[in-house]
């Protein structure tokens, strides 16, 4: 059929599959997830009305400054990604594109995820209670710790819970805040014994920090790099491995001649 088409019909023939196949691929559903800065939440307040750090059995401090955890929005776990989104994502800064795998668990319903996530959460909360408090060499049987923070899931928050706590029952030690007053941000897992560990997304995390105005953004050492790829202007990273490295560099914050830790 080809030999008795002229060479432009020829031409046009051929590519009207090459057409429909890119088509299907530019709206076909892909296995990626598009993640955009979240939203931020200071644990030393309050968020959606309640207070995200409640404390009974011990006095508590009025503080200044905060301390806000850091997030990131994904499509859901039932959204369609397309190529054109994908695209999209790729060239802009204040996206990323994520494999589907990375940001949800394979096979999942999005029930079960929903699920997943808040059980990470709760571990997480756990553990930052554990942390802080052993950190100040305090009871857990007498010193009840509530965390309540709405909308969001997973561990990330650890770090920022971890401080906030000590920060109403301690402050810096010496009658000052942990974060001499600025907007200090951050994110990172946290263990019982106060290891930080990295969590992913910290790109996006740092222009969401800057945006609400935070001027300090702790990070798990791990994830300096990816930190500095797209870091806003203005804001200072400080790298951290444990809660005792945190607090030491915030307390470093505040001196002269401190000397603070950078990635």
């Amino acid at each position: 059929m080809l030999s008795r088409l002229s060479r432009p019909k020829a031409a046009t023939v051929c590519a009207l599959p090459v057409v429909a196949l890119l088509a299907t691929a530019v709206f076909a559903p892909l296995p990626f997830a598009v993640a955009q800065p979240g939203m931020t939440a200071n644990v030393l307040g309050e968020n959606k009305g309640t207070a995200v750090i409640t404390i009974n059995g011990a006095p508590t401090r009025t503080t200044t400054g905060q301390l806000r955890m850091t997030t990131i929005e994904a499509t859901g776990p039932d959204a369609q990604v397309s190529l054109g989104d994908v695209i999209d994502g790729w060239f802009r800064t204040d996206r990323a594109v994520l494999p589907r795998d990375a940001v949800y668990p394979s096979g999942d319903t999005v029930k079960e995820i929903e699920q997943h996530n808040t059980e990470q959460m709760k571990q997480s909360q756990d553990a930052a209670t554990r942390a802080a408090l052993s950190y100040l060499h305090l009871g857990g049987e007498k010193v009840k710790v509530t965390l309540k923070l709405a909308d969001v899931g997973g561990p990330s928050a650890g770090l920022l819970f971890t401080l906030g706590i000590i920060d109403k029952l301690n402050g810096n030690g010496t009658g000052g805040d942990l974060t001499g007053g600025r907007t200090i941000a951050g994110t990172g897992t946290i263990d019982p014994s106060g290891q930080v560990g990295p969590v992913g997304g910290v790109a996006l995390k740092t222009q969401a920090a800057k945006r609400d105005g935070a001027t300090v953004f702790l990070v798990p050492r791990a994830e300096c790099a990816d930190a500095k790829a797209e870091l806003p202007k203005g804001l200072r990273l400080v790298p951290v491995t444990t809660l005792k490295s945190a607090i030491d560099a915030l307390a470093s914050l505040e001196k002269a001649n401190g000397s603070v830790p950078s990635c």
